[in-house]
């Protein structure tokens, strides 16, 4: 057990790291609590960890179903995860994707059948998630209203997130726009800020308003994105995204890359309050985030559009009567 010096040797430390997070869901104590609250059913965040393993053991001995959802994880840690997850995904009552593309890979991977899975997407508080007058928010922030705006808001990752597709676009949108009011509205912080920070200098983008700072007040966030005429989503790679969501309640429409998730938010395009274009295609994305900022008229039908899409597929009622038809239809609730 022990190796030179005392120390724990590599075999045994190794297992200790497979087996140490399903120890931090104490079975026992969890089955417990549960019948103590009196649940009928166990929901658990993510399905591809640890804890979903746990749920499942918890639910079979205490016999009520257990339910996962998708929220953007989809990784093995270890051999023990690889033997035990499609265990787990084989007795589970059922799971709730809102991305297609997830609910294909799931399918693929591990042979779930079809009506064990609900796509069900993310809600929206349509109340808090709602449009400010747009010359209000721009005189609070000290914005022209002659300007036109596209706006950016989420954590700063600069691959992940697509912001150097998003600063290329951008000059090439005022490059062909000398003389126009242009501005390109940022908002947000995190881990890549210095990168992106590096990029903007070196690149010399121009007309950028960057709010470097996480922001947790949503009236704040709204006031963002209402100051905007068009929403950018630039991302390479995303679980189910809830940025463009947010804009497109505030009544912007949206040009995206189509990263995961994308096509299930704008399923028809310009029909549902967006255009979608190749991931990682500045050239496409100038071309159409430029389009749209020329064209107010369109911008706007496409903006009342995006709202109307989110009221009639996000709303927390919408979701709320497709997760109770679900969770009853698979043993989780009763009429």
């Amino acid at each position: 057990m022990f190796g030179e010096r005392g120390r724990i040797s590599r075999p045994v430390w190794s297992a200790a790291q497979k087996i140490a997070p399903y120890l931090a869901t104490p079975v026992g104590i969890l089955s417990r609590e549960i019948r103590l609250a009196g649940c009928s059913a166990i929901l658990c965040q993510e399905y591809e960890t640890p804890r979903f393993d746990a749920a499942v053991l918890t639910g079979g001995l205490i016999r009520i179903p257990v339910f996962a959802t998708f929220q953007g994880g989809s990784w093995h840690r270890s051999k023990l995860e690889k033997i035990l997850r499609p265990m787990a995904l084989e007795r589970s009552a059922g799971l709730i994707i809102g991305s297609s593309a997830e609910i294909k890979r799931v399918q693929e991977r591990y042979q779930v059948p079809s009506e064990k899975i609900a796509q069900i997407f993310n809600p929206l508080d349509l109340s808090e998630w709602r449009p400010v007058v747009r010359d209000e928010a721009r005189r609070t922030l000290g914005i022209s209203p002659a300007a036109r705006v596209a706006v950016w808001h989420g954590r700063i990752d600069v691959r992940v997130k697509g912001l150097d597709i998003l600063l290329a676009a951008w000059k090439q949108i005022c490059k062909e726009r000398l003389g126009r009011e242009l501005l390109l509205l940022l908002v947000g912080s995190g881990s890549g800020a210095e990168a992106l920070e590096a990029e903007i200098q070196r690149s010399s983008v121009p007309k950028i308003r960057w709010m470097r700072d996480y922001i947790l007040d949503r009236g704040e966030i709204r006031r963002y994105l209402s100051a905007g005429d068009v929403y950018a989503f630039p991302s390479r790679r995303e679980g189910f995204p809830v940025a463009p969501l947010e804009a497109m309640a505030c009544g912007l429409p949206v040009v995206a890359a189509a990263a995961p998730g994308v096509a299930d938010i704008l399923p028809h395009g310009e029909e549902s309050g967006g255009i979608v274009v190749p991931i990682a295609d500045a050239p496409a994305f100038a071309r159409n985030l430029g389009a749209l900022l020329d064209d107010v008229d369109k911008a706007r039908v496409l903006g009342a559009r995006a709202r109307q899409r989110v009221e009639n597929s996000f709303s927390l009622e919408t979701v709320a009567d497709q997760l109770h038809g679900f969770l009853r239809r698979r043993g989780g609730c009763s009429e």
